[in-house]
């Protein structure tokens, strides 16, 4: 589609005002982080939602954990909106609210003190996926794969039991327990036995919250990341109003097509190069490409992970080698106090190595209530 010189050069100034200033991906993240958020919560003299969080000196030997789910179909429950909140303030990424497919969260609470130590949120897998394909040999049968896969796509510890507990390894740890398997299986009506998620940051960072948690969580690969970082909240909406309004009212995409964010502003950036190039607006478009260059060099291959239960033949199963899954010599350990267990060791020696070098951090951080909180750890 060709649009109008005018806007063209307009949408075309929009992104290079967006992206211009963005040198590192922490500057993009923060910056669309901030964004998000908009005005600060005005909290009640007195109170604040840090009260919420885990800030107790408790031994990790100590802890009980109790998972609670996220929405009105399960019984005491969280509502979505009390999740998205907490969510919101506790994670350094921009929290999508609506994505496509079926999806479980959970919010996680250390259960005598009743509060809350971080978040999960599981989904459809994405389609593809170089890592995967390697590990398969092959791009694996879609309806096959989909009927085994699940995919952890937020997986937030509050702050500071993240840092002072290995909060991220425990939370992680805990999606691939067989509890966890069992009710994304029976939430999903599927037969759960691949478990896949990618860190937040890959090459900026040399380690994971997933690193270490063999035979739990095996490394398989970097992604490929050669897409744009998405712009956010009021400067995609006010292209995007704009582009409908030129496509005669309709969207760019489905409103249920996966990605729609992504392939809505992949559109609108194709339509802005065509109308550039087609009024002859060479100098626009020389610097309009040059932003979107930059803006691709911030993109970040993520660190990509597996788990498969226990069970030692799901890739054969998922290829349609073998028609049974089979637990395999692992198996026990992913009983959910079989993995607490292991975690607790972990974190017993984190906890000790801090309270001597008096490194212990008491301080809960929220995005809402802090001006100035690290975004890669």
């Amino acid at each position: 589609m060709i649009i109008s010189e005018a806007d063209a050069t307009w949408a075309a100034n929009k992104f290079i005002d967006y992206f211009k200033n963005f040198k590192t991906i922490e500057d993009y993240l923060r910056h669309a982080k901030n964004e998000a958020i908009g005005k600060r919560t005005v909290m009640l003299p007195g109170f604040s939602h840090k009260d919420e969080f885990l800030n107790e000196d408790i031994h990790p030997n100590e802890m009980e954990f109790e998972v609670k789910a996220v929405g009105d179909r399960f019984d005491d429950n969280i509502s979505q909106k009390q999740f998205i909140e907490y969510l919101t303030a506790t994670s350094s990424h921009v929290i999508e609210h609506n994505i496509p497919g079926r999806e479980l969260r959970w919010m996680v609470f250390e259960k005598r003190t009743q509060k809350i130590m971080g978040f999960i949120r599981f989904g459809s897998p994405v389609i593809n996926s170089k890592p995967r394909n390697i590990w398969f040999g092959k791009q694996p049968d879609l309806s096959r794969f989909n009927r085994h896969a699940v995919m952890g796509f937020a997986i937030v510890p509050s702050q500071p039991f993240g840092y002072n507990y290995l909060g991220g390894k425990l939370l992680a740890l805990m999606c691939i327990s067989h509890f966890a398997r069992e009710e994304v299986s029976r939430v999903f009506e599927k037969d759960i036995a691949l478990f896949e998620t990618t860190s937040l940051y890959g090459s900026t960072t040399s380690a994971s919250q997933y690193d270490g948690l063999k035979p739990f969580i095996r490394y398989r690969g970097l992604t490929e990341s050669k897409f744009l970082p998405l712009l956010h909240s009021e400067s995609f909406h006010e292209l995007h109003n704009h582009f409908t309004h030129l496509n005669g009212g309709k969207p760019l995409t489905e409103n249920r097509a996966s990605s729609k964010k992504l392939k809505r502003q992949t559109k609108m950036i194709a339509w802005i190069r065509n109308s550039l190039k087609e009024h002859g607006k060479d100098e626009k478009l020389k610097e309009f490409n040059s932003i979107i260059d930059q803006a691709f060099n911030l993109t970040q291959k993520k660190r990509f992970y597996t788990s498969d239960y226990g069970y030692k033949n799901v890739r054969e199963v998922i290829l349609g080698e073998e028609d049974k899954l089979i637990p395999g010599q692992n198996w026990d350990k992913f009983h959910l106090d079989n993995i607490i267990s292991w975690w607790k060791r972990k974190a017993g020696k984190r906890y000790e190595k801090l309270k001597q070098e008096d490194r212990f951090r008491d301080k809960v951080e929220l995005w809402t209530e802090d001006d100035n909180i690290q975004i890669i750890r």
